[in-house]
């Protein structure tokens, strides 16, 4: 009996530990691992995010200054919490592009119109 109740307590311990991306993300957003999501504004600027596998992601604004944060996936939708700098708000979902060859037309947090794409690599330059 103590066996099988240890077993079953520890079971539950890993279960409730299991980080929240330990589910496979949809094959879109796999598309986006080790490549450059970038969200091109209409004044030319733009925002690169790269996500990581392990529910990281890193950025650069359109400043140039370093972006951090977690992500988790909503089906086809990246959510996004960033870290630094510190957002008040909790976090920003929208459909990430997974074909260098397309795009998609989006809006960011601000409701300003931003075009996303995908870049091969690790992109820290815009690109037309």
């Amino acid at each position: 009996m103590k066996i099988a109740n240890l077993i079953a307590c520890a079971a539950t311990v890993m279960l409730c530990a299991a980080p929240a991306w330990a589910a496979a993300p949809s094959a879109k957003i796999a598309a986006t691992f080790g490549n450059t999501v970038m969200s091109i504004y209409p004044d030319g600027r733009s925002q690169k995010i790269w996500l990581k596998p392990d529910g990281s992601w890193t950025g650069q604004s359109r400043r140039g200054h370093p972006l951090a944060g977690i992500w988790t996936a909503k089906g086809d939708q990246v959510c996004l919490k960033q870290s630094r700098p510190a957002l008040p708000f909790g976090h920003f979902c929208q459909v990430f592009p997974n074909d260098p060859a397309t795009g998609v037309d989006s809006k960011d947090l601000t409701g300003a119109k931003i075009h996303l794409k995908l870049v091969r690599g690790h992109v820290t330059k815009a690109e037309s």
